[in-house]
């Protein structure tokens, strides 16, 4: 998907202009150029181990989260700037590697980032409606166009008329399938919190969905609307 590459291309290019920052020169030597007992295959002169080991962490870790997280971006109410929200994530992961507490830690932290990148978006559209006295219908993105279809993009506008927090406590729950304390560390709350957001959010969703469907308010309980669809 060209979207998706043009993504992977900003992030590489954040990842690039971090990763001179930190050694203080482009990585621009010839291999040829090298002394004999010098293995192209080390980091570069003035790139320290620990550089190249989170530069090779970081593409795993791209190749393997960024769909996902493009996706929860869509749901989380990114629409169209989903793509460029998960690409900041990278950069600022990038640029945080040092502080995480253990490698692993990093899927978790991205999707701490994207759930407040989001957050913040979504504020500064209601205040910029507010001041412009106006309603500005949502644009999709071609993200969530191709991921979704009628019955999917039902749920997606159920899920964009409750509260940011229930929002994002139900997608983290049902699509990704988080436990409570990872939600909570996602989300920045208590795990008590978190129930509270999940309970009112899934009572909202499925009144929501049970209007649109005519069903009377039932929507079907549980993960069930979730996994079925995505």
């Amino acid at each position: 998907m060209r979207g998706t590459d043009r993504s992977r291309h900003r992030t590489q290019a954040c990842a690039t202009v971090l990763a001179e920052q930190v050694s203080g020169l482009p990585d621009t030597t010839d291999a040829s150029a090298l002394p004999a007992d010098t293995d192209p295959a080390d980091p570069a002169p003035g790139v320290g181990l620990h550089d190249a080991e989170r530069e090779t962490a970081m593409i795993g870790l791209f190749d393997a989260q960024h769909a996902r997280l493009v996706r929860l971006a869509v749901l989380l109410g990114a629409d169209q700037d989903a793509e460029d929200v998960v690409a900041e994530a990278f950069c600022v992961l990038h640029s945080r590697w040092y502080g995480l507490r253990a490698p692993q830690a990093a899927a978790a932290y991205l999707r701490s980032v994207v759930c407040n990148l989001v957050r913040v978006r979504i504020r500064r559209l209601q205040v910029s409606r507010r001041h412009a006295d106006v309603r500005l219908d949502p644009v999709a993105s071609a993200e969530s166009t191709a991921m979704l279809h009628e019955d999917r993009r039902q749920v997606v506008d159920a899920l964009e008329g409750l509260p940011t927090r229930q929002r994002e406590a139900l997608v983290l729950r049902y699509w990704l399938d988080l436990r409570e304390r990872e939600i909570a560390d996602a989300m920045g709350i208590s795990t008590g919190a978190v129930k509270s957001h999940i309970s009112r959010g899934m009572h909202a969703l499925s009144r929501a969905m049970g209007t649109r469907g005519g069903n009377g308010g039932r929507a079907g309980g549980g993960s069930s609307c979730w996994s079925s669809q995505y």
